[in-house]
């Protein structure tokens, strides 16, 4: 109820600040989205609340990935609000809001806040785990040292998939934690200063002044609440992506080094052949590596590569992994695509517009380079075609248009596949997803073949052989593409009804709601990394 409170009108209402900076956030994107009357469909409204968690944390969604299949009559959500919340939620939403009437800019923002909230909520069963293992009352506020004590093996728990007997065993042989968890020390370290960014936020509204802190004492001396480190821990999550993002530069240089011809490409042998020798991280399987997206076998030439974006964002690569959300490497395509959003300022845009942007922008797309990217006519050719499949405009949230930003930025941009073809599944759950000795051994092998590849043009090598002809809108583009006036009417005249209907249901809803429970689920965390 309270995640759920500004949405059915029965209080709960966030901090006005926060909500300011979701709609900062969310502004840009919302212009860019088609519309019917200011409102926008189910679809729309999820891909806009991914973009949102994404670009401020790094947060994917479950349920909310793009890759995954949804109709006009299923949210897709099922691993957030039906674990989480009562199902008397999705129906007030269903009511409140139907897929006719559509949504507004305020509704995407209560969703945000919903979510927000909902994944802090679940974070506090891990903590009241930690809580019972460290002997801790609930109500009994903690030392700075106590808080600590915590944090880390909250972090622990957060971060390693292991039963409970196993993180007993790892929070009491702390040398043997720093051997499984990556840059353990580093972690702690974090968290620490995690405590000490709280208290500095804590102080102030009094005035963080010398005056202050001889009132307050020192942080050692500070207590803290079970709330106090409930909010700790949210936002450890909210900012975990950007400690552990030299991480992930480190395996993109290491990917960029494989990729000569600047493909966004790595031969799977040169792949397996650093795996082999150099460097451990590149261990996912073959078959797993298809099932992520993240290998292109379309030429005939070189055979399967891993495609540098689309590996770097897999679940694989997601430093932590619950049953709600990954935190993941950041998606350096979103910057890209909001600069263009900014510009364009529309849902579609002429192509000639589009590329006088992206011949101005100013966002590093290379390592060494920060200049404009280089625009062939092969390209520009792609763009207008495009642009002809859609009466003479590109559509900005559409496969084919990132499929066209892939090629322009191949190391920043995901190639996008069709809705359905890949997955988002955790190594624990494809059960096979690291690679064999054998098989490792047996493409590296071949990778003295591939020397070739320097000295081949670009075309040659038909590093393009996965372009793909077959469109698919991202969001609901038929307001801007063809819908008639008199459809437009129907469903505003239908979604007046419904408004008052939902109304209706939604005050009904509040009015039982104290008969109702929250429910969670256990959390069964997983990482690659470890």
């Amino acid at each position: 109820m309270n995640a759920m409170g500004s949405m059915l009108g029965c209080g709960g209402q966030a901090d006005p600040g926060h909500i300011a900076d979701i709609r900062r956030v969310l502004t840009p994107m919302w212009k860019t989205l088609p519309k019917t009357y200011d409102r926008i469909d189910r679809r729309s409204l999820r891909y806009l609340v991914h973009r949102y968690f994404m670009q401020t944390s790094s947060l994917l969604i479950r349920g909310f990935e793009p890759t995954r299949p949804v109709n006009e009559s299923h949210w897709g959500v099922a691993d957030v609000l039906s674990q989480m919340v009562p199902a008397y939620v999705e129906s007030v939403l269903d009511r409140k809001h139907n897929t006719q009437h559509g949504f507004s800019l305020q509704d995407a923002v209560d969703m945000v806040l919903m979510l927000d909230q909902l994944i802090l909520d679940s974070e506090s069963t891990v903590l009241e785990t930690v809580y019972q293992n460290q002997r801790k009352p609930l109500q009994r506020s903690l030392s700075f040292r106590g808080l600590k004590q915590v944090l880390e093996e909250y972090m622990i728990m957060w971060m390693v998939e292991a039963d409970p007997k196993d993180h007993a065993m790892l929070v009491k042989n702390r040398s043997f934690v720093a051997e499984v968890l990556p840059h353990y020390h580093s972690l702690m370290g974090f968290a620490e200063g995690q405590i000490k960014s709280f208290e500095y936020e804590r102080q102030q509204p009094l005035g963080a002044t010398k005056n202050s802190k001889s009132q307050h004492g020192s942080a050692l001396e500070m207590k803290y609440s079970f709330q106090d480190a409930h909010a700790i821990v949210g936002g450890i999550t909210r900012s975990f992506q950007s400690f552990w993002q030299s991480e992930c530069e480190s395996m993109k240089d290491a990917l960029v080094s494989m990729d000569s011809r600047k493909t966004g490409r790595v031969p799977l042998a040169k792949f397996y052949n650093t795996a082999v020798n150099t460097d451990w991280r590149f261990g996912e399987s073959e078959t797993y590596l298809r099932e992520l997206g993240a290998l292109d076998e379309s030429s005939k030439w070189i055979g399967p590569q891993v495609i540098i974006p689309n590996y770097l964002q897999a679940t694989s690569n997601c430093i932590v992994s619950t049953p709600h959300y990954h935190v993941c490497c950041v998606n350096e395509c979103e910057s890209l695509l909001g600069e263009i959003e900014l510009a364009i300022n529309a849902p579609t845009a002429l192509p000639n517009d589009i590329l006088i942007v992206i011949g101005t922008m100013s966002t590093p797309t290379l390592l060494d380079d920060d200049s404009a990217p280089h625009i062939d006519r092969g390209l520009k050719s792609q763009l207008e075609q495009i642009a002809q499949k859609h009466g003479g405009m590109v559509p900005l949230h559409g496969r084919l248009f990132g499929q066209w930003l892939h090629y322009v930025f191949p190391r920043e941009c995901p190639f996008p596949h069709k809705v359905g073809m890949v997955s988002s599944v955790t190594p624990t759950e494809h059960g096979q997803a690291i690679a064999t000795a054998e098989e490792m051994r047996r493409h590296a092998a071949n990778v003295s073949a591939f020397d070739f590849v320097d000295s081949v043009h670009e075309e040659e090598l038909q590093w393009m052989s996965q372009w793909s002809q077959e469109e698919e809108l991202m969001v609901d583009y038929s307001s801007e593409l063809g819908t008639s006036w008199k459809e437009s009417l129907f469903f505003s005249l239908i979604g007046m009804l419904l408004v008052v209907g939902g109304l209706w249901g939604g005050v009904i809803s509040c009015s039982k709601a104290g008969s109702k429970t929250t429910s969670e689920s256990s959390y069964h965390v997983t990482s690659h990394w470890v």
